[in-house]
């Protein structure tokens, strides 16, 4: 995979995490900003902590840093896995957001092709 197919991957991924959070929001009273800028898709919940989510051109990972930890995702079998515990991503985000903001989110497909 290139540099520019993987930017172009990991970005349409981050917008879909993106999108599941406004789904999440349109029916809760939470609050939750977010942002997406040039790769880094940053999550502020209301006690102030973040989640940050972003992707690692020189590894073609997504990384994503949370109050429990850091975690690094590959392309694996048409979806994006944990390094250390092959985990998806879209199921470890809508836990993360659930412990750390206290939001249920729908998981989020995000295949990586």
């Amino acid at each position: 995979m290139t540099e520019t197919e993987f930017v172009a991957l990991a970005d349409r991924t981050l917008e879909r995490i993106g999108a599941a959070l406004d789904e999440a929001l349109r029916d809760s009273d939470a609050d939750i900003d977010w942002s997406l800028n040039d790769g880094i898709l940053e999550i502020e919940c209301e006690d102030g902590s973040k989640l940050i989510v972003n992707r690692h051109v020189g590894n073609r990972e997504i990384w994503v840093a949370a109050r429990s930890g850091g975690f690094h995702y590959r392309i694996d079998a048409g979806g994006w896995r944990d390094t250390r515990n092959g985990g998806e991503l879209g199921a470890n985000i809508a836990r993360l957001i659930a412990e750390q903001a206290g939001l249920a989110m729908p998981v989020p497909l995000l295949p990586a092709t």
